[in-house]
């Protein structure tokens, strides 16, 4: 196994409209992710991108942000804007980049792994290929029902979770509903460390096609979503995409890091 311990997981934070992200690149965000795992103290990491900005103007979504302890860029618009800010972040971190990377070293170190989201045995589908794949330990899967606010609709599913006693939970229930799950029930949680993945189990059960990665190095695998799920995506992308932009060029530039 790569030896993370012996990588820098120390990160400057810049601030990109009302959230702070860390710059990291996807090697030194999981070494970042292994030192939390390992630090039993738990965690919150969030992966933001255009949409998260627009979002942030709620209070509940940008509080929850100020106490998330990694935020990792998910989205070249985010990376665009910190090189014009004067402050470049090195690469795009997204969430279903981490899930390999992640569920590989859990084979390896012996990590619990619960995955939670996505319709009814997306969760399990994806499990079982992480299982075959990389030998991680798959204690659980759930697809509960989330308010908007990020409550738990049935009163068994955190204790659920909680029973299975996860290093690691990959919450796949969309924003703003998965930032505010994680933020909600993360002390209960403890020492998990919960990240917010987004479609990525759905990517990893095969139920929905992900844009091949030079789509996604260019900066269009939002365009390639668009296309995918129309019905889903076009209000996100066509609608609130051109409010975040605004949201996010009101950052001042040159801005210090925090």
């Amino acid at each position: 196994m790569t030896d993370m311990s012996s990588r820098s997981s120390k990160a400057r934070r810049i601030r990109l409209g009302q959230i702070l992200v860390d710059v990291h690149t996807r090697d030194t965000a999981v070494a970042a992710i292994v030192d939390l795992v390992r630090s039993k103290r738990g965690g919150r990491v969030f992966t933001p991108n255009l949409d998260h900005i627009l979002r942030a103007e709620d209070a509940p979504f940008r509080e929850a942000y100020d106490r998330a302890d990694l935020s990792l860029a998910d989205g070249m618009p985010l990376v665009w804007a910190s090189r014009w800010m004067g402050h470049p972040l090195p690469e795009r971190v997204s969430g279903s980049d981490l899930v390999e990377p992640l569920t590989k070293v859990a084979g390896e170190l012996g990590w619990r792994v619960f995955l939670l989201g996505g319709a009814p045995g997306t969760a399990e589908a994806a499990g079982q290929k992480l299982r075959e794949q990389f030998g991680a330990q798959i204690v659980g899967c759930a697809s509960p029902m989330v308010a908007v606010d990020g409550a738990a609709q049935d009163d068994a599913t955190v204790p659920t979770v909680s029973a299975s006693s996860p290093d690691l939970i990959f919450v796949a229930l969309g924003s703003p509903k998965q930032e505010l799950w994680i933020d909600r029930y993360a002390e209960a949680l403890r020492p998990a460390v919960l990240i917010g993945v987004g479609a990525a189990l759905d990517f990893q059960a095969g139920r929905v096609r992900r844009a091949p990665a030079w789509i996604g190095r260019l900066g269009f695998e939002w365009l390639f979503r668009l296309v995918v799920e129309p019905r889903r995506l076009w209000r996100r992308y066509l609608v609130d995409g051109p409010r975040a932009i605004a949201a996010l060029a009101r950052t001042p530039r040159d801005r210090p890091t925090a």
